[in-house]
């Protein structure tokens, strides 16, 4: 990652840290390092609110430059500032909803005399605009994706389960440069590369917030494919996340077994005459529920409300941030005010579950642009046939 990009990126953080009187920031987490670090290390960015940032690392142990310093354990951070003549920070802000609990007092613990805040809030904020060079690699991202999914018909083999369906996609996806893993905000969301969801599995009720379900292959894992057999006169929806360069684009394309009743190409292309609406209408600063709401409309006045976005258990949203990870701001769901603005990406997905046939609907990822939205995941949209 070019260093002016990733100066770009803390200096975002530093505006909004100056904004709530925070003088420095300790940043550990994952995906928050790559944000500001541009990789992954055992460690811990030191962000000063008027000074160069320091790496204090662990592990690789082959890291060099002027501003990073090996460590064993996280005590030796303080002995280090004050050898470079740095201040103790009055405020310090760590990443409190994704720390475990020890680890954030042990690390609260090193400034004593210091006001420490939770700053998971303002980095999720700072990360929800993207740059141009992120808005770059989720394009690039939703390209490897088409073209991954384009493939999928070269893979479907009669007498298939969705499990073994997936795993050949999953495949395509690998070949691609899918980087497999798929990083979800909080810990109790949990997924693999993605499902594949068949006739009523699709309406399984799942404990994770994804727009639908499914039973999954164990209790461990409850969501997704469970093996069912993929059966004429069904839909098969393929949800899987595109992570080709550390950003999550998102993407959704339904497929059939045969020939579908009547009613799910009408359901479908209820869900395109969604999209096609928000598309027309979002715009930097329209508000989320706004955009929520028409969809509601919609899908209530062509007669498919108890059928939007799951059945038994429906999702209380159609679209979410994508980035880092899979579950960013903004949410596209009622009551939220947010508005949208230039820079956003999200994925929209507005879909309907038909008992007895299965899931059909549409999920792309979008940026927002100065005038409108602009999709970044294209491929044919309409429901296609596997023979």
């Amino acid at each position: 990652m070019l260093q002016p990009e990733l100066k770009f990126r803390r200096d975002k953080i530093r505006s909004l840290m100056a904004l709530q009187g925070i003088d420095a920031a300790l940043i550990t987490c994952n995906t928050n390092l790559i944000y500001t670090y541009g990789c992954v290390v055992s460690g811990y960015l030191y962000l000063p609110l008027h000074s160069p940032a320091l790496l204090f690392f662990k592990r690789p142990n082959n890291i060099t430059g002027e501003h990073s310093f090996p460590i064993r354990k996280p005590e030796q951070i303080v002995d280090l500032l004050k050898e470079n003549g740095l201040p103790m920070p009055t405020k310090l802000m760590l990443e409190g909803d994704e720390l475990p609990y020890t680890e954030y007092c042990r690390l609260a613990s090193l400034f004593p005399e210091t006001e420490v805040v939770n700053g998971t809030p303002l980095i999720r904020q700072a990360r929800s605009v993207k740059t141009p060079v992120e808005i770059e690699m989720l394009r690039r991202s939703g390209i490897a994706h088409a073209k991954a999914y384009e493939q999928i018909p070269s893979v479907y083999r009669p007498g298939m389960t969705d499990i073994e369906f997936s795993i050949e996609i999953e495949r395509l996806m690998r070949l691609q440069g899918c980087l497999g893993i798929f990083r979800v905000f909080g810990r109790s969301m949990e997924i693999f590369m993605g499902s594949v969801l068949t006739g009523d599995n699709a309406g399984y009720p799942s404990p994770y917030d994804f727009a639908l379900g499914g039973q999954g292959l164990d209790p461990a894992l409850p969501g997704g494919a469970n093996k069912t057999p993929l059966k004429e006169g069904q839909s098969v929806m393929v949800d899987l996340g595109g992570n080709f360069n550390g950003y999550m684009g998102d993407m959704s394309r339904v497929f059939s077994i045969g020939k579908l009743p009547e009613e799910a190409y009408a359901a479908h292309q209820v869900c395109l005459d969604i999209q096609g609406k928000i598309a027309s209408i979002a715009r930097p600063g329209v508000a989320c529920e706004q955009l929520y709401d028409t969809a509601i409309q919609i899908a209530t006045e062509a007669g498919f409300r108890d059928k939007f976005m799951g059945t038994n258990q429906q999702a209380k949203f159609i679209g979410h941030g994508i980035g880092l990870e899979i579950n960013e701001a903004p949410v596209l769901a009622p009551r939220m005010k947010q508005e949208l603005e230039p820079g956003m990406v999200f994925a929209l997905e507005p879909k309907i579950v038909l008992p007895g046939v299965g899931p059909v609907g549409i999920e792309n990822s979008w940026v927002v642009t100065n005038e409108g939205i602009e999709k970044l995941t294209n491929c044919r949209e309409e429901i296609i046939e596997l023979s």
